[in-house]
């Protein structure tokens, strides 16, 4: 089945339920969600992934959230979805882009790292210090975040 790739237009919806399979921070997203590049991807004119790019200080943007419907995960979507924002970034001549993820997220941690990003460092306690419930991934009591980076420079 054929899926686009789009900025969301002015008159459509924040996609929030898509948007908080990746964050549960409602508050949080509608801010990011109001201020940065929204992207949606559809899939049979229906909008099935999503990701908000935003920029920030010293020619840097960052993903600040990538999300696929759990009805069509596993299916290389994510991975179109964050090729598309290093694209879409570079296209608007940014330096470097920025993700950020949750320690726990072994397949996003692999797709990133599979997109080229590589890890710049590791903020402690940050999921414990910056949202007021608990968040469960694999298993696991989410803690630390893990901030990848890519250069959009052309080398050579």
């Amino acid at each position: 089945m054929n899926h686009i790739i789009r900025q969301l237009r002015d008159d459509e919806r924040l996609p929030v339920v898509l948007l908080l399979l990746a964050d549960p921070d409602q508050g949080k997203i509608q801010t990011y969600g109001a201020s940065g590049y929204v992207y949606v991807l559809e899939r049979g004119g229906a909008i099935v992934g999503v990701y908000v790019l935003m920029a920030q200080a010293d020619n840097q943007v960052e993903v600040m959230n990538v999300a696929v419907d759990e009805r069509f995960q596993g299916q290389g979507l994510g991975t179109q979805l964050v090729k598309h924002a290093i694209a879409e970034a570079r296209r608007m001549k940014f330096a470097q882009i920025m993700i950020k993820t949750g320690s726990t997220g072994v397949t996003q941690l692999y797709v990133y790292q599979k997109c080229g990003f590589r890890m710049a460092h590791i903020v402690p306690d940050h999921f414990i210090n910056e949202y007021e419930q608990p968040i469960f991934e694999n298993g696991i009591q989410l803690r630390d975040q893990v901030v990848l980076v890519q250069s959009l420079q052309e080398s050579g």
